[in-house]
């Protein structure tokens, strides 16, 4: 399937305050994320480059131990293998892309 409707697939809850759907192509991942203000993602890192890009809302998110606050319109670009995390500031909506695949969120 080349046309998907993201409004159709299926809505998960993958940490408290952060409801994503998601699309796989052969090398990509593609997280559509709902979250709520206060909502956090904890400190990580993966082997995927990952591509915040905020459609509603404002975040800080910490690249490498640098935090950045990022408002509607801004993408944030993480490196492969490299520590970040996320605080939602308000409520708000993202886009997230992973290159390589991200089997950890592939069906």
């Amino acid at each position: 399937m080349t046309i998907i409707d993201t409004d159709r697939l299926q809505q998960f809850e993958k940490l408290p305050g952060w409801r994503g759907r998601m699309v796989h192509s052969a090398n990509m991942t593609f997280g559509y994320w709902d979250f709520d203000a206060s909502a956090s993602i904890h400190q990580h890192q993966h082997r995927q480059e990952e591509v915040w890009h905020l459609i509603e809302g404002e975040v800080e998110i910490t690249i490498g131990g640098q935090m950045h606050r990022a408002s509607a319109g801004a993408v944030a670009i993480v490196p492969s293998n490299t520590p970040h995390s996320v605080v939602a500031l308000t409520h708000g909506k993202a886009i997230v892309c992973d290159y390589p695949l991200r089997k950890d969120f592939a069906p």
